[in-house]
């Protein structure tokens, strides 16, 4: 199994501050994660003046600030577009972004990142998706809120318009998310149904579901992450701040060591211990060379150094060729 591939879903936790972005970025390499992803909009392309906050941002947010006023103040430049990649390339992390309208998928391409990240409050924007599919790059679509027909017709539009390579997250969109409402079988059911890479978005609060997602064969991961959980801003509260975020890395990385080959067989680590904890076949009282061997002369006992336990009775009726002590192991060239 390749090993996931785990995104740092900086988003707007930088609180519109470059110096905050960069700080993301650097401590998302250093917790191990393999791409730091922001969001790439502009208000005044995203949303009506008189569009309202969703619940959780109106719970992490001031009330007086309109959904608007509050995209405006967490957009990105695209001169910070271009000194975040650089940024990136220099601590050797992939730079993402989720882009929200044409004109940030442009942006996007123009400075050169590698594959687009489709947001789920974009799966129905057919005409995003197409936009998209054009640049001819790998995209990765999150499915949140989307029902399997809408996320079939996300995807034969995005293959219509030249999309070759498509990863689906499955995602559950609340901010955090209710463990008992996350149906990570779900992430199989893309899988069957397209038959296309998949991996999981998490917003629960902890690292214990996107772990298991790893483990259920998730080849994408990508979690909300934040320097401080109590930074004003309305993502911060359901993200992970660092020493979490390298803990979930550290956890992913060693299920995957943990998955193996699927062979059934003894682990290298377990050879040593086979002779202790097995058994064989022992004498129950010292015998002759010459004695024809009873059921009342065996027993079973460790270590497993001799004759093993499923032999026993093809012993009885067998004649002694060397003497054994009471409680020796019995080996095959005791017998005549």
């Amino acid at each position: 199994m390749a090993r996931a591939f785990i995104i740092a879903e900086a988003g707007v936790n930088h609180n519109g501050s470059l110096d905050l972005a960069f700080q993301l970025i650097e401590t998302a390499k250093a917790c191990g994660a393999d791409a730091v992803k922001f969001q790439s909009f502009r208000a005044d392309r995203m949303v009506t003046r008189f569009a309202a906050k969703a619940a959780y941002q109106e719970r992490t947010t001031e009330h007086v600030e309109s959904h608007f006023d509050m995209l405006k103040r967490l957009e990105l430049s695209d001169d910070a577009h271009r000194r975040l990649i650089a940024h990136c390339r220099e601590a050797n992390i992939e730079f993402l972004s989720s882009p929200f309208d044409e004109e940030s998928v442009d942006l996007l391409e123009t400075i050169g990142v590698s594959q687009f990240k489709v947001p789920s409050g974009e799966i129905t924007n057919l005409p995003l998706l197409q936009y998209i599919a054009r640049k001819g790059r790998p995209v990765i679509l999150s499915t949140g809120m989307a029902n399997l027909g809408e996320v079939e017709e996300a995807i034969r539009t995005l293959q219509a318009a030249g999309s070759a390579e498509i990863t689906l997250l499955h995602c559950v969109t609340e901010y955090p998310a209710p463990y008992d409402e996350i149906n990570l079988r779900a992430m199989h059911t893309l899988e069957t149904a397209f038959g296309l890479p998949v991996g999981y978005s998490d917003h629960t609060p902890g690292i214990a579901i996107a772990i298991a997602a790893v483990a259920m064969g998730a080849q994408v991961v990508e979690k909300h992450f934040t320097l401080d959980r109590s930074l004003p801003g309305p993502d911060h509260r359901a993200s992970l701040e660092p020493a979490d975020f390298k803990q979930m890395v550290a956890a992913i990385r060693n299920v995957e060591s943990a998955l193996g080959s699927g062979i059934k067989n003894p682990a290298p680590c377990e050879l040593q211990n086979m002779p202790v904890a097995r058994k064989s076949v022992i004498a129950t009282r010292s015998l002759p060379a010459g004695h024809k061997l009873c059921c009342a002369d065996l027993a079973i006992k460790r270590p497993g150094t001799g004759i093993a336990p499923k032999f026993l009775q093809l012993l009885i009726g067998h004649t002694l060729r060397l003497s054994v002590e009471e409680d020796e192991v019995i080996s095959w060239s005791h017998l005549a």
